[in-house]
């Protein structure tokens, strides 16, 4: 006898079985770390419960499979949680961030466009994919040192490094912690300049009561499973600017003019009417190119997970928070051996992570730290690239360096960092303050 259920009934089982399922398969999981005793202490992690597993099976059951209703939803919680006008979801943050730079490069901009080798200030101490959209678009990086402690931009040197090509900012706020915006504002105000604020790991921290992501021109961020929320493989760019806003979705959208949703038609109204370029007249909107772009959208199922997760940012940030302030009391009692982190005034990090720089004079060195600890199944990261100038694919590019980059060069000897992800015990806090602690007094120390 045939199932006599209707579909919704039978969506309405399958999401009642993925709830049972999730606390059978992670539930459980999560139960036993509670009563075990720490083992290990990832930097980072993916935290989630039924509601993103049944939101990712709902939206399988649609079988829409490119951008849908979640992407709808997920863009429009992030756009009121952060307070911009347009947000626009992407594959990864990496894509964020070639889609922000790209987006300057267009013709809709005019004179303000930029355009093949002109330059653009970032920072040396940072992650390639900050950096690599500046050189696959053709322009020149020019490489500024960090101060220690907060690894951020030197803004004076900053201001240093301008030149008569000049022509943008791209920073990223170090592992949740804000650069100087005030500074890196005025500087761009001054000489008119793009900003582009990579706020991948930055998600929820605030500078003066006021996000991160609302002070740039363009802001982008990533959904990794290490970042404040996750898509998996993600990303979002973000804007109050109409007019980049709709380069953004050309190039994101394979570089095409016409901006009609899926499934739309005709939405300008001039789908058949208008000549562009050396196309005939009236040939197809949908089909017309005015920028050499890409696809970098991001799928249905993936945004219905950044859709749960956007429900416990809050959350997830105050979780950190707290995660990082009990770092920093443990590690207060080490100030002769470690250069501790030290917030933007005037910020409220959500912390990406407890950085750290061992001194010079500290009588070890990282890596034997780093490697005590992973003995002691106790995850460390440094701090990505350190130096990216002397990272192999970076030799040979075109670039400008200002200075020594004598701090960076510190970044990339002796720091390294902890985790603060929402998923860290403070059990596991404790056991890894343990942990060096036992290494300090092997050391005699």
């Amino acid at each position: 006898m045939a199932n006599s259920r209707t579909a919704e009934e039978l969506r309405t089982e399958i999401k009642r079985l993925v709830g049972e399922y999730y606390q059978a398969c992670f539930g459980q999981e999560a139960e036993e770390s509670a009563r075990n005793p720490v083992r290990s202490v990832r930097y980072a992690g993916r935290v989630f419960d039924e509601r993103e597993m049944e939101n990712l099976v709902d939206s399988s059951l649609d079988f829409w499979l490119t951008e849908g209703r979640y992407a709808k939803e997920f863009e429009k919680k992030f756009k009121e949680y952060l307070g911009t006008d347009f947000a626009l979801p992407v594959n990864s943050g990496s894509s964020a961030n070639l889609v922000a730079l790209s987006a300057l490069t267009s013709p809709l901009l005019g004179s303000k466009r930029l355009r093949k080798g002109n330059e653009v200030i970032t920072v040396a101490a940072g992650f390639p994919t900050t950096v690599n959209p500046i050189i696959q678009n053709g322009l020149v990086p020019v490489f500024v040192d960090v101060e220690l402690g907060n690894y951020n931009v030197m803004a004076e040197q900053a201001r240093q490094a301008i030149s008569s090509e000049t022509r943008a900012i791209m920073l990223a706020h170090t592992l949740g912690n804000p650069f100087c915006l005030e500074k890196i504002m005025k500087l761009a105000e001054d000489y008119d300049l793009w900003v582009i604020e990579d706020c991948c790991d930055a998600l929820g921290s605030t500078y003066k009561g006021r996000m991160l992501g609302t002070f740039g021109h363009v802001s982008t961020f990533s959904f990794y499973p290490a970042h404040h929320i996750t898509t998996g493989e993600g990303g979002m760019v973000c804007t109050d600017d109409p007019l980049i806003a709709r380069a953004l979705r050309s190039f994101r959208d394979w570089g095409r003019d016409c901006y009609c949703e899926g499934g739309q038609n005709g939405r300008c109204g001039n789908r058949f009417t208008k000549q562009y370029g050396e196309l005939p007249l009236g040939y197809d909107h949908k089909y017309v190119y005015s920028h050499v772009g890409y696809n970098l959208k991001m799928t249905d199922m993936q945004a219905s997970i950044g859709s749960a997760q956007m429900d416990k940012l809050p959350g997830f940030v105050q979780k950190r928070k707290e995660n990082f302030r009990t770092w920093e009391r443990g590690f207060q009692a080490w100030k002769k051996y470690f250069i501790l982190p030290v917030a933007e005034p005037d910020s409220d990090p959500s912390w990406f992570a407890y950085p750290v720089t061992v001194k010079e004079e500290a009588g070890f060195g990282r890596t034997e730290l780093t490697e005590y600890l992973s003995r002691h199944g106790v995850e460390t990261r440094n701090l990505f690239a350190g130096n990216m100038v002397k990272q192999p694919a970076y030799l040979q590019v075109e670039k400008r360096i200002v200075g020594n980059l004598e701090n960076t060069d510190a970044v990339m000897n002796r720091t390294f960092f902890l985790g603060t992800y929402p998923g860290l015990s403070p059990e596991q806090i404790t056991y890894v303050l343990d942990t060096i602690s036992a290494f300090l007094k092997e050391r005699g120390l």
